[in-house]
């Protein structure tokens, strides 16, 4: 890694800025989504995981960013962090009575994670926290690409990936790729595992929507019996 990173370094700013342009597109494609739930007039078959999780990422990622005094990483999160926003609040305005219940008990936690891991942050030695931040972030990504995969099962049983976001998953991919050529670029070795995961994880993903439809399954039609 280390030849690849010294033939990268001179590029580090361009890759950067290529990073940071895929990642504001990557967050816009929520869009998508967003308007195929406009058209269903119903976020319910969503899950609001991809959404509440940007802004926890965006939040974190804010954080981290400064520690290490990364200006492409703080200018991309702040945009992140107002579109996931939105997008929550779109959510939200979708989704029936029943589950904005739900809605609001998850935004509940995730505030209260966010209170004692920022708390903790301002308090920690700044070398120990990049890493264990990084570490965290890892794992809430993975936790957020990789969750789709425990739908598997179901996807295989009603041969469609219906409810999954490809917009978002497909863009993921792309982020993934080009954060992970800017960390090797800077040698930081937890952003090159982060990403190398997460582009494994997404492409898996991918992979569905090239054996089953994004749509519900037709189903078969009752034959006549014979009289």
């Amino acid at each position: 890694m280390d030849a690849l990173g010294d033939l990268l370094a001179p590029y580090s700013e361009l890759i950067a800025k290529v990073a940071g342009t895929i990642t504001t597109l990557q967050f816009l494609s929520g869009v998508v989504l967003m308007n195929d739930i406009r058209k269903k007039g119903s976020s319910d078959i969503y899950p609001v995981g991809p959404f509440l999780g940007g802004v926890v990422l965006t939040v974190l990622s804010l954080k981290l960013a400064n520690i290490m005094n990364d200006a492409a990483m703080i200018n991309t999160n702040l945009i992140g962090l107002v579109i996931n926003f939105a997008f929550l609040f779109g959510f939200y305005y979708y989704a029936s009575s029943g589950s904005r219940s739900n809605i609001w008990k998850q935004i509940g936690y995730s505030s209260v994670f966010l209170l004692v891991i920022t708390t903790y942050a301002n308090f920690e030695d700044p070398a120990k926290i990049e890493f264990r931040l990084g570490m965290l972030i890892t794992g809430i990504l993975v936790w957020l690409v990789g969750s789709p995969l425990l739908h598997l099962p179901k996807i295989i049983k009603k041969k469609s990936t219906e409810g999954m976001p490809f917009p978002i998953i497909f863009a993921g991919n792309l982020v993934a790729g080009s954060w992970m050529l800017y960390a090797i670029s800077i040698k930081n070795t937890v952003m090159v595992f982060q990403n190398l995961l997460l582009f494994v994880l997404s492409g898996i993903q991918l992979s569905m929507f090239v054996f089953f439809p994004n749509k519900p399954a037709a189903k078969p039609k009752d034959s006549k019996k014979d009289k």
